[in-house]
């Protein structure tokens, strides 16, 4: 284990859909619309060693391509000039996150897992091709870390690096690649510190 994977999705939402858990009757499915992620070495210096970030063609149960609610593109900078341009088949994004990833775990502040390869790809009728087993938690790495569970339970994945004063070139909310380099970079600098380390990755 050289290195460890960090990655974040932007999907699909539109006004009060996450207090609805998308389940209102406009609210769209939430298909992943963006993947980024980050390589971080897990040899000291435990550098950032590659990023990347794509757009992903979100496809209704009815295969046509969803609209983008405005609030959507408010929050992400996402439109459908970049889907129209960048876009590309959720198969194809996730194949390139697997040739990405070089078999590392996959690491996400949260589950993102749960919309990429459990809804978009039951809406899209594939196969998810990277197995449950393959995605962790990165929340549990601050625990190892020593946060304590109830201010773990209030950070989030553009607001950790804050938390814990780390310092870093200027990222964008919302940004799938960005806010995987948040997460990354935090989990940078407690490796840096020795607060975590690298067994937790295991």
């Amino acid at each position: 284990m050289t290195h460890a994977v960090f990655y974040d999705c932007e999907f699909l939402t539109a006004p009060g859909a996450p207090m609805r858990f998308w389940n209102g009757p406009k609210d769209p499915d939430p298909l992943i619309a963006q993947i980024g992620a980050v390589k971080l070495s897990l040899d000291d210096p435990y550098d950032v060693l590659d990023t990347f970030c794509i757009h992903v063609l979100p496809i209704g149960r009815d295969g046509g391509r969803v609209a983008l609610d405005p609030l959507f593109t408010r929050l992400t900078g996402i439109d459908e000039a970049a889907l129209d341009r960048d876009g590309i088949e959720l198969g194809a994004a996730l194949a390139r996150l697997e040739s990405f990833s070089e078999g590392a775990a996959l690491w996400s502040w949260g589950k993102d897992e749960l919309n990429m390869m459990g809804v978009s790809c039951w809406i899209a009728g594939i196969v998810p091709p990277l197995s449950p087993t393959r995605f962790r938690n990165a929340c549990d790495l601050t625990l190892a870390a020593g946060t304590p569970l109830d201010e773990v339970q209030k950070l989030r994945s553009n607001t950790i690096s804050e938390y814990y004063g780390v310092t870093h070139p200027p990222l964008q909310a919302h940004d799938a690649r960005d806010d995987a380099l948040c997460v990354a970079y935090t989990m940078q600098a407690l490796l840096r510190d020795g607060r975590l380390a690298v067994a937790a990755f295991e």
